[in-house]
């Protein structure tokens, strides 16, 4: 029965695409920010996407929930619509849709050759991190986790590869000796460290303790790399900022539990920076 169910999503998603393109870039997103709002609700429980906000903010009352919950889903719709847009964006004028915080970091890692590990969390359109890192002509792989719907996951593959990173590494087993094999060759990775890992570690997160990726720890342990942390904020809804942080070396007698605590405690910031900017639907303390 999953296999009908993913066929039809692929066949709406297909539909919706083509509605997008044909609205272009303003209108699609707009008009995605209204599906995104009516239809989300209807994917994920918004009886745990309250349940993960009053974790991560237990002071905050039912009416600031309502708004980051209806400004997240309609977030999440304006994503969707720029996929058809990812293109447009990774071949236009930097300033036409995106700013940069930080761009000497890029250079600098970019001159010197030096693997980078960059993290960040599921911000507004998460995908502009890894495009616009290579963009700048930094040598990457990006980690991703493919979608349940195999359908859609190869449109999104195809996508990924073609206009956002050339070189993608699925998440797990198979792929974390790929990505070692990566960054023996000089890539830098980049990847998102806010999803619940099966093969993680418990670390607190919100104040409670949620299964973490220890991939960058295991890195910093392995090859003394730094850590760059990476915040994209959506501006007046059509534009992004990307702020590229400070470099984070590491002492090498930290353990990977230190580590990985650590940049916990960087994506909290992040996070609560502006909190109806990050995706609250996954289900993160499990």
């Amino acid at each position: 029965m999953k296999i009908i169910k993913y066929f039809f999503e692929f066949v709406f998603i297909i539909l919706l695409f083509a509605i997008f393109k044909l609205l272009g870039f303003k209108l699609a997103s707009n008009f995605g920010s209204l599906i995104g709002q009516l239809m989300g609700p209807f994917f994920r429980s918004k009886k745990k996407i309250i349940s993960n906000i009053k974790k991560a903010l237990p002071d905050i009352n039912d009416m600031d929930i309502e708004i980051i919950n209806k400004k997240m889903w309609k977030n999440y719709g304006r994503i969707l619509s720029e996929y058809v847009f990812i293109k447009k964006f990774r071949n236009s004028k930097l300033e036409k849709f995106i700013s940069i915080e930080g761009q000497e970091i890029l250079d600098k890692i970019k001159e010197k050759k030096e693997p980078t590990v960059f993290i960040s969390g599921h911000f507004n359109n998460f995908e502009l991190m890894a495009m616009q890192i290579e963009k700048s002509g930094v040598k990457l792989a990006a980690i991703y986790r493919p979608l349940n719907n195999i359908f859609l996951n190869k449109i999104m593959e195809r996508i990924r590869k073609q206009y956002i990173c050339q070189k993608q590494i699925k998440k797990g087993r198979t792929g974390t000796r790929e990505l070692l094999r990566a960054f023996k060759e000089n890539y830098s990775i980049a990847l998102m460290i806010d999803q619940r890992v099966s093969e993680g570690i418990k670390a607190d997160f919100f104040g409670s303790s949620a299964l973490t990726t220890t991939i960058p720890a295991q890195l910093v342990k392995k090859f003394g790399c730094k850590i760059v942390p990476v915040y994209i904020e959506r501006l007046n809804n059509f534009y992004f900022k990307i702020k590229f942080n400070s470099p984070i070396l590491y002492d090498q007698n930290s353990s990977i539990e230190e580590i990985t605590l650590d940049l916990n405690k960087c994506l909290e910031k992040m996070i609560l920076n502006n909190p109806s900017q990050w995706i609250w639907s996954h289900n993160r303390w499990k």
